[in-house]
């Protein structure tokens, strides 16, 4: 099985560090295509760069004409309602997996993410998916791709959150908020003695289930495929008939 993994910033480095996770849990089987999106912010933080990194994500999917799956790699699950539209492939969110794969082992769980203007967005989400009541959501106020650099203290700030999330929380578990923690979560569990979840790797083991299963998302209602119509301008190549 092929699973497209595409990171929806324009940060290539980024999209390494969440390959190679997606191929720690991977099946033997299984391949990890990991893609960058060519167009959009080099991060995704808050509700304008999300907005300008769709494009460039569904341009990714659109193209991957052999993936059986497809993982956006952003935890915003920037974009995932208009790919599930475009595409006929099962197309996984990693906040969704993170807080699906979350409600199996906890009670309840705190998800510690970059900034605070992420909070509120991610609050949205969690609440989308049911989970409002079990999980609570915090910043370590650290930008993105201060992850990459040992120097920032980025990783210093993420443990005294996941530490305030344990005492004040009572979380009983722990929900990485952001691809760029994604080789983190092995070592957070080992330190802290409960489950923390990185969401990429939970959306590789839930994408794999989907594709063994033969489930992919209706296309009844609210995922139909898009109308036919002309899009002008600079999105003219979106327009649905060429991406049908």
């Amino acid at each position: 099985m092929r699973i497209l993994l595409v990171n929806p910033n324009t940060t290539a480095s980024m999209t390494a560090l969440i390959e190679s996770a997606a191929k720690l849990v991977a099946a033997p089987t299984t391949t990890i295509d990991a893609r960058t999106s060519r167009m959009g912010p080099v991060s995704i933080e808050g509700y304008y760069d999300e907005a300008f990194a769709v494009p460039g994500l569904l341009m990714e999917i659109a193209e991957a004409a052999n993936a059986d799956a497809a993982i956006i790699a952003c935890f915003d699950d920037t974009g995932l309602d208009a790919a599930r539209a475009m595409a006929t492939i099962p197309v996984l969110g990693i906040c969704e997996a993170a807080v699906a794969m979350a409600a199996l082992v906890a009670q309840r769980f705190s998800i510690v993410t970059t900034l605070e203007r992420c909070i509120m967005p991610l609050k949205g989400l969690v609440h989308r998916y049911g989970m409002s009541e079990r999980a609570t959501v915090r910043a370590a106020n650290i930008p993105v791709l201060s992850l990459e650099d040992p120097a920032s203290g980025a990783l210093t700030k993420l443990r005294a959150e996941i530490e305030n999330a344990l005492e004040i929380d009572a979380a009983e578990a722990i929900v990485l908020g952001c691809a760029g923690m994604a080789d983190l979560a092995r070592r957070l569990q080992d330190d802290y003695g409960v489950p923390v979840i990185d969401g990429v790797s939970a959306a590789v083991k839930l994408a794999e289930s989907l594709v063994t299963l033969g489930l992919t998302t209706s296309k009844r209602g609210a995922y139909a495929a898009p109308l036919p119509k002309p899009y002008l301008g600079m999105l003219e190549q979106f327009a649905p008939k060429q991406l049908a």
